[in-house]
């Protein structure tokens, strides 16, 4: 049986077919990857001398044109070179305050949508991992990917009659992690306005992770862990994983049918069903958090599908977050319980996240509690009652306001919090976001965070 012979018809979901042409290579090596960031810096450049050559002649011009040119080709590149560049750009996609909406639209694409790779690489990856091409490992393979994104692509496949989902890394993805990230820290400097400070904070949390997340093999363990774990809540499916059929590379497990939140949304579901995908997110994503003090860190729709039985599957468990206890209580205690109202806890909290510090004035001390307690209030409303409507877009509204008002104040130029704050912020407002576009009504108390109210 040959490759081009092993086909299967296309399927829905996180496996769709992407309409992207495949990618023949990828630059694997430093000097290689190195030379497509110089190029793309050179694209830019000549972006920012068309915006002020036009702007001469029209003064009033914003930066709109200048943001669509320079997205595209810092997407284009990212793309190209996959892995930790297009993760990067994955990430800060779902950070909606972070970046103007060009590059949200931009980077958006990279959740579904990247360009795969041919399919002589994926045979040379098999060769590599298991001295063997997929045809004999499989008895059906599909050699074209269903779904490319930043780190890896999906392949579905059949063996012994039962239909799987083979992903794939990309070639050298692992290896470039430390360098690639360099490379992006001018990029994402001149994007995000950080001071150096905060974003070498940032980058280092951000690598930490990618390190796990292409370790496939942990990805395999972690993905038993946690989906024996929440086996039991309601309206929550996984895959089962194969790790006699996987590698640190390549990851074997049951395909799940099922549509993404878009094409879901699309067929105009019942409100009573947006509730229940609704809650079983909510309970997914807080019975983690709160039994586990480990969670999914990686919220973006591609990572779900609504299966045609009306549950919610999980496909992917290679970013998790671990929250110590000196991170997890005084933050959740804050979020859900009346702790805000005692000023001088608060602060104390407030001190053991690094969000104040011991050589803060008076003043700086003030200002900060005023900022970070108008913050969490807003984040903690869903807490407040018993349940929450995520449709009203009111909350929201006040939530990407404050954050736009943060990023203007120069105070908030230097870090401020301890890193967990990164990808637990992430999490839990990549989750609201997905909750709002389901327009969703749930029911919050059923996985309480465990609190101190003393520090």
């Amino acid at each position: 049986m040959t490759d081009s012979e092993t086909d299967f018809p296309s399927a829905g979901g996180e496996y769709s077919q992407g309409a992207s042409p495949e990618q023949n290579s990828i630059p694997t090596t430093k000097v290689e990857r190195s030379a497509k960031f110089v190029k793309t810096g050179f694209k830019i450049g000549g972006n920012y001398i068309k915006h002020y050559s036009k702007k001469l002649f029209n003064p009033d011009m914003d930066k709109s044109e200048l943001n669509e040119d320079n997205a595209a080709d810092i997407y284009q590149s990212l793309s190209e070179l996959k892995g930790s560049a297009l993760k990067v750009a994955q990430m800060l996609s779902m950070d909606k305050n972070l970046l103007p909406q060009a590059y949200v639209d931009k980077f958006t694409q990279s959740q579904y949508n990247a360009p795969p790779l041919s399919g002589p690489l994926i045979v040379q990856t098999f060769r590599k991992y298991f001295g063997k091409n997929p045809d004999q490992i499989y008895d059906k393979f599909n050699i074209r990917s269903n779904n490319a994104a930043s780190i890896g692509q999906v392949h579905q496949a059949e063996l012994n009659g039962k239909k799987l989902a083979v992903k794939i890394q990309y070639p050298g993805v692992g290896e470039s992690i430390s360098s690639d990230l360099k490379l992006i820290k001018p990029f994402a400097f001149r994007m995000l306005g950080m001071s150096e400070k905060e974003l070498n904070v940032y980058m280092s949390e951000v690598e930490e992770r990618l390190l796990e997340e292409t370790d496939y093999e942990l990805e395999v363990r972690r993905s038993i862990e946690f989906s024996t774990a929440c086996a039991n809540l309601d309206n929550v499916v996984f895959p089962a994983y194969y790790p006699e059929l996987s590698s640190k590379r390549i990851i074997t497990m049951d395909w799940l049918e099922g549509k993404h939140l878009k094409e879901f949304l699309a067929t105009n579901p019942s409100q009573e069903l947006r509730n229940q995908i609704g809650q079983a997110l909510w309970d997914f994503y807080n019975f983690q958090q709160h039994e586990m003090r480990a969670v999914h860190a990686d919220p973006h729709p591609g990572n779900f599908l609504i299966t045609p039985e009306g549950k919610l599957g999980c496909i992917d468990f290679g970013c998790i977050k671990e929250m110590p206890e000196d991170f997890y209580y005084p933050f959740f205690s804050l979020t859900s319980t009346n702790l805000l109202d005692n000023k001088e806890e608060t602060i104390k909290a407030f001190r053991l996240l690094d969000m104040t510090r011991k050589d803060d004035t008076l003043a700086q001390v003030e200002f900060f509690y005023g900022q970070f307690k108008e913050m969490i209030s807003l984040f903690a409303m869903p807490y407040i009652d018993d349940h929450f409507d995520f449709s009203q877009s009111e909350f929201f509204d006040k939530l990407f306001a404050f954050g736009e008002r943060l990023s203007k104040m120069p105070e908030f130029k230097q870090a401020r919090g301890v890193k967990h704050f990164i990808y637990v912020n992430r999490t839990n407002f990549g989750l609201y976001n997905i909750l709002h576009e389901l327009k969703a009504e749930v029911k919050t108390d059923t996985f309480k965070p465990h609190v101190v109210l003393e520090y």
